[in-house]
C-alpha cells in the first residue's frame, strides 16, 4: 500500500509590487468608425484622464475606452512557503 500526503496551502492573488500597473485610453467616438486615437501608457490614471480632457477639447469627442493592466502573483498566506 502506498501512502500519500497532500498539503493544502492557501494562496492570495496580489498585485506584483515589482511591476507598475499600466493605464491608457482609446477614443471610441465617431459616427461611422471609432476615432481610434490612443493615449500613451502611464503608471497611474491621472495622466490618462488629462489626455482625455485635452482630446475632448480638441475634437469634442466624449467617449473613451479606459484600459487597466497589471501583473499579479500568487503568494501563500500561511505555512512554510510564506515569505515574511
Amino acid at each position: 500500500m502506498t501512502r500519500r500526503v497532500f498539503r493544502y496551502v492557501a494562496y492570495a492573488l496580489v498585485q506584483d509590487p515589482t511591476a507598475y500597473p499600466e493605464y491608457w485610453a482609446r477614443c471610441v467616438s465617431g459616427e461611422d468608425a471609432d476615432c481610434g486615437a490612443e493615449s500613451d501608457t502611464w503608471p497611474g490614471p491621472g495622466e490618462v484622464e488629462e489626455w482625455q480632457r485635452r482630446h475632448t477639447q480638441e475634437t469634442r469627442h466624449t467617449r473613451y475606452r479606459r484600459i487597466f493592466a497589471d501583473y499579479a502573483v500568487m503568494e501563500p498566506t500561511e505555512g512554510p512557503d510564506r515569505t515574511p
